[in-house]
């Protein structure tokens, strides 16, 4: 048995008995919902990347294919047969389309060779339509290229290589020619879309909502989504009503959950995560957590608290004055029995 599974069962143990219930988080809707109808829109194209020092696609195809069509375009004739490209890779280009992106608006475009080029570093996209699922074109790409790696190979035909070299980024690197209308200023009901499907949240964001506007204008449709009427007042408004929504603070609710992460020896424990007795064997390591109550008694003819008076407590349950109560506490024992773990790591 390896050190590192022991080390992780420790790790996971110890965790869960350090596990305390926390404060309720309070997440803005804007951050877990969005609406229905504003989203983003994938692009793509099919580009040259020249520049390069003899790390382009080493065989033809149609590599040599786009070149020559690229030339014929500007006038230049060529012999297919005659032309080297060494120097030029095939890529195909992807970026996304934002919504409410308008005419003029410079978005990222990311690059991935498609052919055998050892690497794009150094190269340059030549003018690249971007189109859509439909098939018309929404942007212009072109520009120098940035790439995350190398890749340097010697005489003696060794290679070192970091990273991916043969993907590449242009920041800012399309132009955007064509919108895609999106009409919300005319809604009169709006669809919130919830980016993790649950009923509590749900129900709590329909909640909050009609809560600052009124009963009945949000309603749950199912565990994914709500339906919004706007109010007579925000018509023609749809924006100011959307952006006052986003800021509208709710509580998500969680799933209680453990992730384990055997190569680290990482645990990581989500909320309502709870323990009980257990007990875990592997080889020589033994693990057994054990539970037992703890009873606190108030003090012998303690009066209880008056009518009108609120109890005080010590902040942990027990009632201290004016008089008292019988509390208990529930604590937890994990003896660790093996010879090679000194102290879990987390």
């Amino acid at each position: 048995m390896s050190g590192r599974f022991k080390r992780l069962i420790a790790a996971y143990v110890f965790a869960c008995m350090l596990l305390v219930p926390t404060g309720a988080f309070a997440a803005r809707i804007k951050d877990i919902a969005t609406i229905k109808g504003i989203r983003s829109n994938q692009l793509f194209g099919y580009g040259l990347v020249i520049g390069l020092n003899g790390s382009g696609d080493k065989s033809g195809g149609f590599t040599v294919q786009g070149l020559v069509n690229m030339l014929e375009r500007i006038g230049i004739h060529v012999d297919p047969n005659e032309v080297k490209v060494r120097n030029v890779a095939a890529v195909m280009v992807n970026a996304t389309l934002p919504a409410f992106a308008r005419i003029g608006k410079k978005i990222d475009v990311t690059l991935s060779s498609i052919g055998d080029a050892k690497s794009l570093e150094g190269g340059t996209l030549l003018l690249t339509p971007l189109t859509g699922v439909d098939g018309k074109v929404y942007a212009l790409a072109q520009g120098p290229i940035a790439i995350g790696g190398f890749s340097i190979g010697g005489g003696s035909g060794s290679m070192v290589t970091k990273n991916h070299p043969t993907v590449g980024r242009i920041t800012d690197g399309a132009t955007v020619e064509k919108e895609i209308p999106i009409d919300i200023g005319s809604k009169e009901e709006l669809t919130i879309l919830l980016n993790h499907s649950d009923f509590n949240t749900a129900s709590r964001v329909a909640r909050v909502i009609n809560r600052q506007y009124g009963n009945d204008m949000a309603r749950p449709v199912d565990s994914g989504s709500l339906t919004f009427r706007v109010p007579p007042a925000f018509q023609n408004r749809v924006v100011e009503i959307i952006a006052q929504i986003g800021n509208l603070e709710v509580e998500p609710d969680t799933v209680a959950r453990i992730i384990v992460n055997e190569k680290t020896g990482t645990v990581v424990i989500g909320e309502n995560v709870r323990i009980q007795q257990v007990a875990i064997a592997h080889g020589n390591l033994s693990i057994e957590v054990k539970e037992s109550a703890s009873v606190s008694q108030p003090a012998p003819f303690a009066p209880g608290p008056g009518r009108g008076n609120a109890a005080m407590t010590d902040g942990q349950g027990t009632i201290v004055a004016p008089g008292g109560a019988t509390v208990i506490r529930v604590l937890y024992h994990f003896p660790v029995s093996t010879q090679y773990i000194v102290a879990p790591r987390l």
